[in-house]
């Protein structure tokens, strides 16, 4: 190619790769250059003839080519670095050699150029280094290293948004990226912040991405969203996401935080699942949910996990922001697919947040964070004043030595000796002093957290050089686990007894619980120095959470209860239809029953469910024979004695929890929330899954279910209620009879009942959920100022990274101006940066980069971008001064020689690790078993597990434990959770608990004595995992003092150098072997090879297998082998059977040595019994005459029937059961026990009662159920009109047929009706969707059309790919005539078989017509004669009578009967204004006996309230609740009556014949029909009669005239209580005999009758309260003010009447049959209780 070619062609490139062009363009351009002839010939072959040019003038221009071939090596190698590095590696070397050339001819070169060529030599360098640890995957990754034009159109990132979008989830190309920096300083602040912030938002977006991406691939290649594509993803392993399917919101709950829901998943596919370790669901990790293929889709974290629900398939989360406002417009019921990522998301959105946040201007420390300065200046304060006084820090033998002195002169610090350092801590604290940026490298044991106690402790008590002026800022502790931080704030409280505050994270410290931020601001004196208007904004907002909380939770309880059992039929009413009520009740007959009195029946909806004890029982017999092959998993028994090992997952959440102190509600609270759940659940559920028994009742034959099939009956029911599916309401109204339907059918109706019932519910809760979300964010904001009052007084601030990045505003606000950073090196830099603020003046970073480096989600970012690189490892790399800590406090030398050189050059050993005891039982300190055994991979993750080093290291524990070691001396360690949970359940908690086991990770930081450590990894393709990586290396060999025992594949680890490096240090010393050798400590000449964990079975007591022979205390001699442990036999328990002599007869103790004698002999010996003469096994200390015979009883009973108890017990106890003939008094007879003969308590009545009833059906009760004919079951008699709306009445045997209650049918291509079917229907009001080519209607939707239906053919294509038989505007068929002949021209009408025929097919039914004849059946009635009749009512379909609500083409037919049906639904419904007027005259009505019926009916006051504020109430439910208004007033004014006038044993009686009738009044089947309104009259009337005649028995007995009217009395009484209803006959009757009783016995009690008394009252004119009477009833009058000023004698019988100072003689009282008053007129306040309060 011609040199000029050349030339122009990389100028157009230079030219298009700086250009604003798409990047997906540039990206195609430069694939198609780096593969090419040019890129890889002709650009070498050019710039290797550049140095042969003769030409100067062309010599001059190649500079400028040379920039723009740069430009096209830097595009080329940023978008493809893996693959086109070694072609561009050429082409570099090339043109470096040609500048150097040209600069020799003396070309000028510009240094823009060399920067060029410099940036490429870095990327290749990196990329050429991360090639070789088999780290650069892919060239998927957009690289960004090198400053390019493509870096000027990425758009700021503070314009990025933090949660993806469904655009950005939906592209392939992944976003643009830079590199973290590590070996060169950032250009500026503005780069620095970006690279971090789309690096870390990369990182938990990614797997978000390529899983849905994926997850879409599975779905579009296995046939889209049909069920066979579901059940193919379920089995599906995801790479980066978990998928939950059938996701499904069932309960909203109240939170600290807001609003959260609890979600339920299908479990089946995660049955393998062990929720108490798995990483699934733990707090904090981000899910997205969709139900449209992820076209749209919702973000929440998870909010709270319980493993216990989570193995129901139910988790709590809450949503963002964004997302609740999309969810109130998604339907209530609406399944989702959720996504999980594996990303703690909460942690990643504060920091990303933070990173948005922060100005370039405001970072601290950009002189060595961004440009990497090594000079390193004294802290901003110090310069002002740097004397430190270090006598707190000193020695204390040389603290009176230590004088304050110039921290900036180096020679007037102390000396090392004097501060109690050695030379390596000296210069880690001088620097820390000294320097405003600080780092301390501090390997295993060195004690940096010691040395950073002591740099704290300088600071803290020298606080008057950093904390001057009145804001005195604070200093902050930050650290990365929980653990750390509670270690060194524990440090800190030493010598800082107060002013410490521990924000966030979970502390286990009791010494700093005080301090905890929440405990602090609940502190009374903390609030009092509030400011006020804090407290009021606090107390205002709390109170509306509450009333808001009050609001949701009481419809929450409900539905929560709906997911733990099973629902009493009575809460499901209202949606089950009236005739599968009925139904329901008539179930077929069991042995239940005939229940005996005091047996608890069964459940009506727990036997039909086929959950009853009877019908379980007999299925769990037939399944025992053989007859359920799949049976069902039963879950595990509780209390496995296992140790306790902390669950990875809890860890998790422990290190995720932020505790804000923002929540308003305490444990207390949460307890009672949860009594109040449990009493809900006890009052709605049949059986509760949650209570530790299942509360079966108790079989007909007497036997209680079993445990074990009590568990199973509880995963029966709890696998039925996680299923999604339910019955179809077509599907329900074919049914008749509901005991008819197979078992999964009937689960299937009933999950549609609750359904409805769900859907009701949060219907309600909606409208709460806004309110109490912004309440609860308006008191966490006023939480936060709460907060901040108190940060700003605390001396030291202690947060984990997460909080600190979570209280980052605050922390602004706070403005710490010293931050020491704990475990610095395990924190991602975009963490580090968010911790400070522009305050700080005093950076100290503590930790180790050759331990635990920070984790990133996606391997790639960690590797490939060095996002795993913390900014304490940067700034090391980057040569900032540092001090790393040289000697070891921990380790013996042997152990320490593993990190020495192969990790750390140098680390010196401390004199006190020279000294430590050798591990007693085997013959080396160190060992590293070798083995060949293959790892197994779990099912659920990633992770591993290897049963063979499980075995083994449990089984060398145990032999340790048994050598005199305390488990709290012992840890294991793996490097896997799998094999965590291997181990655990090898280890029974009566051998280990003490034990620690842990996961390498999760040990940082810690030690013990013994380590034994399983490497895990074993398999034939080589792969070590993270074994590899020097840091989790150096963790894992380091955390043991005095043994480590190792154990993995030697042959398979050596392949990597560290480990080939530590075999080889270990064969030094013979330190590496296939068996440990085990050494008895009594027989030092025995000893075992153990490379298996059988071996240890040479030791099974931990010596040796020769026996003890050690004689003990009591003669016998040691039963054991060898054994190390207890050598004296102080605690050993002699197991032999005792020898000694308990009683006369020689029998010897039967318990064995060690226990203590019995003071009595308990052998059994036979003996008589001497009041039966019995022969029976009884004790040998136990007199006969004091033993209960256990031979049957041979005596009758007084019935004369056999006796069914013992002997020995008194036969008083036994009720006699046998079936005899039973007279009962409602005159009817039936087999019955035969105790009911001298029983109080009859048994019901079984006789049909088969009276007539008021409706002409025969009564289907029995006598006993219609309580003798006083109130009659009701009629269920089928009623089967059809409604209005097209439907069968549901309702039985009714005179009126209510308004329909099913859910409305009514719809239109806009919107359905959500009312019940019976309210009318809001018109839609959108414009009309009739349109075609040809015509279009300009009608509203629910109007008549103004158009023609269009008759022409439909002009489309099936997808058969014949011409539709449909015509234009109308739906098409979906049947065709060439591929569904016998369909399409099934004869009906019989037009259907003419070819040109054309179809309508019906959207209701999918049954489709010939046209014409469709038209002239739909026109039919509109054709009628004129005068005829027509009914009311929708067309329906020919051939299945399915009413026709939605079609185009007959829209007006339709809209006309609809306008009609509305007008008579408003009609039966009645006026609403009508129907508002009467709601408001019952309203009034109520209210005017509020002080009556309150007092006496409360229940029924509250639920007659409710009712009467129930929306869309119909006039016939009105009348209804009229109807029972009415008779509980008068019920309220009868127990007035029985309180007032009755003696208590009297009105006990009478009480329970009116709490009788109020349950009749309350029935669920109380609808006010004639019949019942009849029978609740004669009731009520019986009633009223037999009150007054006890009232008046009440005072003839007062009076001593009893006697007088006994046969009276004694006439109306049996009428009033005879069996059977009482009737008109009988009333008259007892009227009649009242007034016989009247005569003898005036009711006034006065001796006139009541015409007489009140003509005297009359006559007299006194108001109420003047009469009175003697103390034997006598009536005397009072006049003037009525109060008694005077004594006088009665007239009648010479008792004292009258009295004095107003006050009545004893015995005298006011006369309130004369004129009702109840109190004496003379005081006004006790005069207005004479008067009824309404007339005032």
């Amino acid at each position: 190619m011609k040199q000029d070619l050349v030339e122009l062609l990389c100028l157009v490139l230079s030219k298009a790769f700086k250009s604003q062009a798409d990047r997906c363009t540039l990206q195609h351009l430069a694939g198609i250059m780096k593969d090419s002839g040019f890129f890889r010939t002709v650009l070498p072959h050019y710039l290797g003839g550049m140095v042969s040019d003769f030409n100067p003038d062309r010599r001059a221009d190649y500079p400028l080519h040379m920039e723009n071939i740069l430009t096209i090596l830097s595009q080329v190698l940023s978008i493809f670095p893996a693959s086109s590095a070694q072609a561009v590696s050429l082409i570099l070397t090339m043109l470096k050699a040609s500048i150097d050339k040209l600069r020799a001819l003396g070309v000028d070169i510009q240094p823009q150029t060399e920067e060029s060529v410099e940036n490429i030599e870095v990327l290749i360098k990196h990329l050429q280094e991360k090639s070789r640890d088999r780290t650069l995957r892919s060239d998927k990754d957009t690289y960004a290293l090198l400053p390019t034009a493509d870096d000027d159109m990425q758009p700021d990132f503070r314009t990025i948004p933090i949660y993806p979008t469904p655009e950005e989830l939906q592209l392939e190309q992944r976003p643009f990226l830079r590199a973290n920096l590590t070996s060169r300083r950032y250009t500026n602040t503005h780069l620095y912040l970006d690279t971090h912030f789309r690096l870390l938002r990369e990182d938990f977006v990614r797997p978000l991405r390529e899983g849905i991406q994926q997850l879409l691939r599975i779905q579009a290649e296995k046939g889209g969203g049909d069920d066979g594509s579901q059940n193919h993803l379920k089995t599906k392993q995801f790479d980066d996401i978990r998928v939950y399917f059938d996701t499904k919101l069932v309960v909203p709950r109240c939170t600290p935080a807001g609003i959260a829901y609890l979600v339920q998943f299908d479990i089946q596919p995660l049955k393998f699942v062990r929720w108490q370790n798995s990483k699934r669901l733990i707090f904090g990790s981000l899910v997205c949910l969709s139900c449209d293929n992820f076209e749209s889709f919702l973000f929440a974290t998870v909010s709270d996990r319980d493993p216990k629900t989570l193995e129901q398939g139910q988790v709590q989360i809450a949503f963002t922001e964004e997302s609740r406002s999309k969810l109130a417009r998604i339907e209530k019921d609406q399944s989702f697919l959720m996504i999980e990522t594996t990303a703690y998301f909460e942690a990643y959105r504060y920091v990303l947040e933070g990173l948005k946040e922060q100005e370039e201007d405001d970072l601290p420390f950009q002189r060595y964070i961004v440009e990497c300065s090594t000079d390193v200046e004294p802290p901003a304060y110090l310069r002002r004043r740097d004397d430190y006084d270090l006598s707190s820090v000193a020695h204390p033998d040389h603290k009176p030595k230590v004088k304050p002195f110039h921290s900036l002169v180096a020679r007037a610090w102390p000396r090392k000796e004097e501060l109690g350092l050695d030379e390596s801590q000296m210069r880690a604290f001088q620097l820390a002093l000294t320097k405003e940026l600080t780092i301390i490298q501090g390997p295993p044991g060195t004690g940096k957290t010691y040395v950073g106690l002591k740099i704290a402790q300088a600071l803290l008590t020298n606080q008057e050089l950093w904390r001057d002026g009145p804001d005195a800022a604070p200093m902050l502790v930050v650290c990365y686990t929980n653990h750390a931080l509670d270690q060194f704030l524990e440090g800190i409280h030493k010598f800082l007894p107060e002013g410490l505050v521990r924000v966030g994270g979970r502390s286990n410290s009791e010494i700093l619980k005080r301090f905890n931020l929440r405990e602090l601001t609940h502190l009374p004196d903390f609030k009092r120095t509030l400011p006020s208007d804090l407290q009021r904004a606090y107390s205002q907002v709390f109170r509306q959470v509450c009333e808001e909380e009050r609001a949701i939770q009481s419809q929450s309880m409900k539905l929560e209860c709906c997911l733990k059992g099973v629902l009493r039929e009575i809460f499901l009413q209202k949606y089950i239809s009236v005739g599968h009520w009925d139904s329901l009740h008539q179930r077929p007959p069991t042995w239940g029953d005939f229940l005996t009195s005091g047996q608890k029946k069964a459940s009506l909806m727990m036997d039909w469910l086929g959950l009853g004890s009877t019908v379980f029982l007999q299925r769990a017999t037939e399944n025992a024979n053989g007859h359920d092959a799949a049976e069902e998993p039963l879950e595990p028994d509780d209390g496995d004695d296992l140790i306790v090992i902390a669950e990875e997952a809890d860890l998790i959440l422990e290190e995720r929890f932020i505790e804000d102190g923002v929540g308003h509600r305490d444990g207390k609270k949460n307890g009672n929330m949860d009594e109040a759940v449990r009493a809900v659940g006890e009052l709605m559920l049949a059986m509760n899954l949650e209570t530790d028994e299942v509360q079966a009742e108790q079989s007909e034959d007497g036997f209680q279910l079993q445990r074990r099939q009590k568990r199973k009956l509880k995963n029966r029911i709890r696998t039925e209620l996680g299923k999604s599916s339910a019955m179809t309401e077509m599907e329900e109204d074919a049914i008749l009879d509901v005991w008819t339907l197979s078992q999964r059918d009937r689960w299937r109706l009933y999950r549609l009942w609750v359904a409805r019932y769900r859907v009701e519910l949060c219907t309600i809760i909606q409208q709460s959920e806004e309110d109490y979300q912004n309440a609860v964010d308006r008191l966490a904001d006023v939480k936060r100022h709460q907060n901040l009052c108190l940060l700003k007084k605390a001396t030291v601030i202690g947060m984990t990274t997460t909080g600190a990045a979570k209280f980052r505003r605050v922390l602004q606000i706070v403005c710490p101006r010293l931050v020491i950073v704990e475990e610095a090196a395990e924190v991602l830099e975009a963490h580090t940066i968010t911790t400070l603020s522009k305050a700080c003046q005093h950076l100290i970073l503590i930790g180790d980069h050759q331990q635990l480096r920070p984790s990133a989600t996606v391997y790639d970012l960690a590797k490939n971008f060095n996002l795993e690189m913390s900014m304490f490892e940067r700034l090391v790399k980057m040569e900032l001064p540092y001090v790393r800590l040289d000697y070891q406090h921990r380790m013996r030398p042997e152990i320490a020689r593993l990190l020495t050189p192969h990790i750390y050059a140098e680390l010196e050993n401390h004199p006190s690790v020279l000294d430590y005891d050798s591990i007693k039982g085997l013959d080396t300190n160190l060992f590293f078993v070798e083995h060949n055994h293959l790892e197994e991979q779990i099912k659920d993750g990633k992770s591993h597990r290897n049963q063979h080093e499980a075995m083994f290291v449990v089984s060398l524990c145990r032999y340790l434990i048994l050598q005199g070691y305390k488990p709290e001396q012992i840890t294991i360690l793996t490097t896997y959770t799998g094999q965590l949970y291997c181990l655990r359940n090898l280890m029974p908690a009566n051998q280990f608990t003490g034990v620690k086991v842990h996961v390498v990770d999760k040990y940082q930081g810690e030690e013990n004595d013994i380590v034994l450590l399983s490497l895990v990894r074993s398999n034939l393709q080589g792969k070590v995992g993270f074994l590899n990586i020097p840091n989790r290396v150096c963790v894992a060999l380091s955390r043991a003092k005095k043994g480590l025992y190792c154990i993995g594949n030697s042959a398979m680890l050596g392949k990597v150098e560290l480990w080939s490096n530590i075999f080889h240090t270990l064969r030094e010393k013979d330190q590496i072997g296939n068996a440990l050798t085990l050494c008895c400590q009594n027989h030092p000449d025995r000893r075992v090879k153990a490379a298996h964990a059988d071996d240890f079975k040479q030791a099974p007591e931990g010596g040796c297998t020769k026996p003890c022979e050690f004689r003990l205390d009591c003669g016998h001699v040691c039963s054991r082998v060898c054994h190390p442990y207890d050598p004296e036999h102080k605690e050993y328990r002699c197991l032999k059977k005792c020898q000694k002599t308990l009683c006369d007869l020689g029998h010897r103790c039967p318990l064995v040595c060690f226990k203590e004698c019995p003071d009595k002999c308990s052998v059994m010996v036979e003996k008589i019994i001497p009041q039966c003469q019995h022969a029976q096994a009884v004790p040998c200390h136990q007199d006969p005459q004091t033993f209960a015979c256990r031979e049957p009883c041979t005596k009758l009973l007084h019935c004369g029937h056999p006796c069914e108890s013992l002997c020995g017990e008194p036969c008083s106890l036994s009720r006699c059961n046998v079936k005899v003939p039973i007279a009962l008094k409602c005159g009817h007879s039936q087999q019955d026990s035969c105790f009911y003969k001298t029983h109080t308590q009859e048994p019901e009545c079984r006789t049909p009662c088969e009276e007539q009833l008021k409706c002409g059906h025969a009564c289907r009760g029995s006598c006993g159920r219609c309580f003798q004919g006083r109130f009659h079951s009701p009629c269920f008699h089928p009623c089967k009109r059809l409604l209005i709306c097209s439907h069968i009445c549901p309702e039985p045997c009714t005179r009126d047929c209510p308004p329909c209650r099913r859910p409305c049918e009514n719809c239109c291509v806009h919107s359905n009706c959500t009312k019940p079917c019976g309210q009318p229907c809001a018109p839609c009001v959108e414009p009309c969707a009739w349109q075609c080519p040809h015509q279009s209607c300009s009608m509203l939707c629910h109007e008549p059309c103004d158009r023609l239906p269009c008759d022409q053919p439909c002009a489309k294509t099936l997808d058969c790919g014949h011409r539709c038989i449909g015509l234009c505007g109308d739906k098409c068929p979906s049947k065709c005539r060439v591929c569904n002949p016998d369909e399409v021209t099934e004869i009906f009408f019989g037009t259907e078989d003419e070819p040109e025929a054309y179809f309508i097919q019906l959207e209701d039914c999918e049954h489709f017509f010939e046209y014409t004849a469709m038209d002239h059946y739909m026109d039919a009635n509109q054709q009628a004669n004129e005068g005829e009749d027509e009914a009311i009512k929708l067309k329906e379909c020919p051939k299945c009578t399915v009413p026709i609500r939605k079609n185009l083409r007959y829209g007006s037919h339709i809209n006309r009967c609809l306008a009609e049906i509305e007008m008579v639904k408003v009609k039966m419904n009645g006026c609403q204004a009508d129907i508002d007027e009467h709601r408001e005259t019952l309203h009034k009505q109520w209210a005017d006996n509020l002080l009556l019926v309150e007092t006496h009916c409360q229940m029924d006051y509250t639920q007659v309230n409710y009712q009467l504020e129930q929306s869309h109430l119909t006039a016939k439910d009105l009348w209804t609740l009229e109807n029972k208004m009415d008779f509980l007033i008068r019920v309220a004014k009868l127990k007035k009556i029985l309180r007032d006038k009755l003696r208590e044993l009297q009105s006990s009686t009478l009480e329970d014949n009116v709490e009788q009738f109020v349950r009749w009044l309350n029935d669920r089947g109380q609808k006010f029909t004639e019949q019942q309104v009849f029978d609740l009259q004669r009731e009520l009337q019986r009633i009223t009669l037999l009150i007054e005649l006890n009232a008046r028995c009440s005072q003839a007995d007062m009076r001593g005239q009893s006697d007088k009217i006994r046969s009276e009395v004694q006439t109306i009484t049996e009428l009033l209580e005879k069996s059977g209803q009482f009737t008109e006959q009988d009333q008259e009757r007892v009227t009649g005999a009242m007034k016989k009783l009247d005569e003898k016995f005036p009711p006034t009690g006065l001796g006139i009758n009541d015409e007489e008394r009140k003509m005297i009252v009359s006559a007299l004119k006194m108001q109420p309260g003047h009469w009175y009477k003697c103390p034997n009833g006598h009536v005397y009058v009072i006049t003037e003010c009525g109060g008694a000023t005077e004594s006088r004698r009665c007239t009648d019988c010479e008792a004292t009447i009258g009295g004095a100072n107003h006050t009545l003689a004893g015995g005298n009282r006011v006369a309130s049959e004369m004129d009702g008053a109840q109190h004496a007129a003379w005081s006004e306040t006790n005069n207005l209780l004479n008067f009824d309060r309404r007339d005032f």
